[in-house]
């Protein structure tokens, strides 16, 4: 029989905004514990491996064999495929490095081990504890076997799905229009250019985009993620993809080594992420970027104000809410304006027809903005075609 445990700090979830939490809580000095549901850290993914760079420094993450490729920026295709490029420093939470995303959370864990946290895998969360409405633990199973742990401040990094934030009565519930259902293939003997992450826009993938991410030459990975609320028929993610590889000869005469599917949320970040005793992080505090369906760099960069407040909680004794909305100020102030604004843009970015994006990608041809951003880009579609800017009057 497992004995129940107790610890500074529990974390439920070894994602990048879990281990990074739990390295950052560790390193302050907090005894902590990671728990995995999953065998093995990282994998299956579920995730297009495509990230930014420029965050890296800041949250203590050193560059790795985990990287694939470096790319030079973006491409992005209007419905009749007009190309516009972006370079890398300004290209989004989706370009920089293409990586091994199951390498990438990997090494994360590895930082938080030694940094001191202690991690146990297939240990799956079945029930937050409470006392007097605070939130001092988890039930869990680990190999079918239950017990608990005990804990100062616990911390929900289970993803956008997260059960820990239902349980401990935090309000995450989402929209169907605030979901995507996402599947991609990795494919070989494709034609792909190592310098670009590529995104399609249009009906080709309705309320999303077509992706291909380049892992080497002649291998990528090619997904598309789509609205849920465009969605007919769990089916229909495959039906688009499949259609845009047929019509595109540099794909349609690869082969398929690996599939993978899921959802994403696209929403506005929680309203509330903390309670007495517990901290939302990452996909879990919908942090996800909803314009990309990014989220490494978000969940990482509050991972590590999440981390250092846990441990500043527990050394001060104090674990309440108060207390630790210190945590919920500091990942608003850096990564809240811009969220609602790109949910703000993806709500209406999804009600663009193909023509409109087509306008918008050929207005942008030959300007060369200083700083990319939904702003900037309006700005100059409006010089070229005023009319297709009327829909965002809010954003100039």
């Amino acid at each position: 029989m497992v004995q129940n445990l107790k610890t500074d700090v529990l974390v439920i979830g070894a994602g990048p905004a879990g281990s990074m939490t739990a390295k950052w809580a560790a390193k302050n000095g907090a005894r902590v514990l990671m728990i995995e549901k999953r065998q093995e850290i990282g994998s299956p993914v579920r995730c297009g491996e495509g990230m930014s760079k420029s965050w890296l420094p800041e949250v203590g993450i050193t560059p790795g064999a985990w990287i694939n490729l470096e790319v030079e920026g973006a491409r992005i295709f209007s419905p009749r495929e007009q190309v516009f490029e972006i370079n890398e420093k300004h290209a989004g939470n989706e370009v920089g490095y293409v990586v091994e995303r199951d390498g990438f959370d990997k090494a994360l864990a590895i930082d938080a081990a030694n940094a001191g946290t202690e991690i146990r895998l297939k240990t799956a969360a079945t029930e937050i504890l409470k006392e007097g409405g605070k939130v001092v633990g988890a039930r869990v199973k680990q190999f079918g076997e239950p017990f608990e742990i005990r804990a100062k401040v616990t911390i929900g990094a289970d993803g956008f799905e997260s059960q820990v934030g239902r349980w401990a009565g935090l309000p995450t519930n989402i929209a169907l229009r605030d979901m995507d259902t996402c599947l991609q293939y990795r494919m070989t003997n494709v034609d792909c250019d190592t310098r670009y992450c590529d995104f399609y826009l249009g009906e080709v993938a309705p309320g999303g985009y077509v992706w291909v991410f380049p892992k080497a030459d002649g291998l990528a990975n090619v997904g598309i993620g789509v609205q849920l609320s465009k969605v007919r028929g769990m089916a229909d993610p495959r039906t688009y993809l499949d259609a845009w590889i047929a019509k595109h000869p540099a794909y349609s005469k690869g082969k398929t080594i690996d599939v993978v599917g899921g959802g994403v949320s696209i929403s506005q970040p929680v309203k509330q992420s903390v309670t007495d005793g517990l901290m939302l992080v990452g996909d879990a505090a919908r942090m996800i970027d909803p314009l990309t369906g990014g989220g490494i760099a978000n969940g990482c960069i509050a991972g590590k104000i999440c981390g250092e407040v846990a441990a500043q909680a527990v050394h001060a004794g104090d674990t309440s809410r108060a207390f630790l909305d210190r945590y919920e100020k500091g990942w608003r102030a850096k990564l809240e304006e811009k969220l609602y604004r790109n949910w703000y843009a993806k709500e209406k970015l999804c009600t663009l027809s193909d023509a409109t994006f087509d306008k918008i990608i050929d207005a942008l041809q030959g300007v060369r903005l200083e700083k990319l951003s939904v702003h900037n880009i309006l700005k100059a579609v409006h010089d070229k075609y005023p009319d297709v800017t009327r829909e965002f009057e809010a954003f100039l």
